[in-house]
């Protein structure tokens, strides 16, 4: 219908008969004068170039930047990322990586997320799907992301899958937290460190405080504080008839020099 509409508009009654080519670069350029939106088949496909004049300055036509290669228009939030605003570093271009980086260098306002751990590329995700639920979608960057036609590359088949990892380290991370909730803590120049455990410590609600003890991940030699189960059978033993909670676990190591069930050890 639109192309009937749009000849006659062009032609009145004469009958013209286009080439699919010339009549793609019609339907576009009406559609867009019209301010007919384009449907899933349009999605408009940017080159870098092309990206880099949307800075929202004087004279550039809008305001946008890229994320994993979907562009985003953020004129709503020009007083961050337009012209002297804080973010304006990421206006014109995609700089997924400074997203968890934090490297606001040229060098780190790349697109580039090879060496980002599955976590950090969670959460490069994370704030992709923000700006897809506060700001307008215009398209897709050609380059590391969507090759020419706008399929997915290669790289976005890994990202996504760097994805479920990370989702799946989060859980276990999630899990973790509410078997062994991290201590509380405190340092003061004079009276040096604590760590102690209540019900309420690591933002875990629970009916147990339990005893602070280091844990130890499998090949690593660094270790957090978190709080242990003194009563009641091992988490990994829920039908056990043992009545020390999850002292015996032996990623957990006792505090140097602090009573092994008090619920609070100063630290040298």
């Amino acid at each position: 219908m639109l192309r009937s509409l749009l000849l006659c508009a062009v032609c009145g009654s004469v009958s013209v008969l286009l080439p699919a080519d010339v009549w793609r670069l019609w339907s576009r350029w009406f559609t867009d004068w019209l301010g007919i939106a384009a449907g899933p088949a349009s999605v408009r496909l940017f080159t870098k170039s092309e990206l880099s004049r949307y800075t929202g300055e004087k004279g550039s036509p809008g305001l946008y930047l890229a994320i994993l290669g979907q562009v985003f228009d953020v004129k709503k939030g020009k007083k961050h990322y337009g012209p002297g605003g804080s973010y304006s570093f990421f206006s014109g271009r995609d700089a997924c990586r400074a997203f968890v980086s934090g490297d606001f260098t040229e060098n780190g306002l790349v697109d580039d997320v090879s060496g980002l751990s599955p976590s950090q590329i969670l959460s490069l995700h994370e704030w992709l799907d923000f700006y897809k639920k506060e700001y307008t979608f215009k398209g897709k960057l050609v380059g590391t992301y969507y090759n020419h036609n706008g399929e997915p590359t290669q790289v976005l088949s890994d990202v996504e899958l760097a994805v479920t990892q990370g989702r799946k380290l989060k859980a276990e991370s999630e899990l973790e937290n509410n078997l062994f909730p991290p201590c509380n803590s405190e340092w003061s120049s004079a009276k040096g460190g604590r760590v102690w455990c209540s019900p309420h410590s690591g933002g875990v609600e629970r009916e147990w405080a339990g005893v602070p003890r280091k844990l130890y991940r499998p090949g690593s030699k660094s270790h957090r504080c978190v709080c242990v189960r003194t009563t009641g059978p091992p988490s990994n033993q829920p039908n056990s008839a043992q009545n020390r909670g999850d002292l015996e676990n032996p990623s957990l190591q006792e505090y140097a020099g602090c009573h092994s069930l008090s619920v609070s050890c100063a630290l040298p």
